[in-house]
């Protein structure tokens, strides 16, 4: 099968790359984590990759914290992970440049649109950290406007869940999943598995948003190759959703 994409951008939760352990950093996950990045990247699509930084610090569980300042703090959280991602594909012969939105020019060159659009050009793959450098903004909607930024032709989220449903399954176990929905239905279910902003940009830039669970060995190269795994939130319905609503 042949990729269905061109350039993607690839959103990975800091959760994902702590495995079982569900702190930290998992050597082993990151590991197929990378590979399978590398095998995207080996398909001849132009690959961005935003990292998050939930493993490490997550601000809404931040107690006393500050708004702001736990915001901050996620946002480097995020840079540990993307170095790890950096070096491990790296390993595997790939050739990639790490952007930073708060500056940190030891190890990080600052977030450049043109710049990163030729790296993605010349074969590179770009990881972004620190999300959109500023407080209040989540790494999904930081996701989205690098997808916008970078004209990509889907934005890919690989997190802990493995698709969008209907109503919340760990509630009601009957709950069905959603293959497909378009960006109003999205926000009209208040989908906790992905920020609004996030939606909201992606339905002003009309790119596709495929959600499914990282953690299924495959499942990266599977969504880029156009395979039917976890939810996709895009434009216009599939022909045949309607049915499935009635039924």
């Amino acid at each position: 099968m042949e990729p269905i994409y061109e350039r993607i951008l690839l959103k990975l939760s800091g959760e994902a790359f702590a495995g079982e352990q569900r702190f930290g950093i998992d050597s082993s996950t990151l590991a197929r984590i990378s590979e399978e990045v590398k095998q995207v990247h080996d398909l001849g699509v132009e690959t961005a990759v935003v990292v998050g930084g939930g493993n490490f610090f997550r601000a809404r569980t931040s107690g006393g914290i500050e708004r702001a300042t736990a915001d901050y703090m996620g946002m480097i959280a995020s840079v540990l992970n993307a170095l790890a991602l950096q070096d491990q594909l790296e390993k595997l012969g790939a050739f990639t440049r790490l952007q930073s939105a708060i500056q940190m020019q030891e190890v990080a060159e600052p977030v450049i649109r043109r710049r990163a659009i030729r790296h993605l050009e010349k074969g590179r793959i770009v990881i972004y950290a620190a999300g959109t450098g500023n407080p209040y903004f989540t790494t999904d909607t930081a996701a989205a406007l690098r997808a916008a930024e970078l004209l990509a032709d889907a934005m890919l989220k690989g997190s802990t869940v493995d698709g969008i449903y209907e109503r919340d399954p760990k509630l009601d176990p009957s709950a069905r999943k959603l293959d497909h929905l378009d960006y109003m239905q999205a926000l009209n279910l208040e989908v906790k598995a992905l920020d609004a902003t996030a939606i909201s940009l992606a339905m002003d830039t009309e790119i596709p948003i495929v959600l499914f669970d990282v953690r299924v060995p495959g499942n990266i190269v599977r969504a880029v190759l156009g395979e039917p795994i976890g939810s996709t939130i895009s434009k216009a319905n599939r022909p045949d959703q309607g049915k499935e609503e009635a039924t």
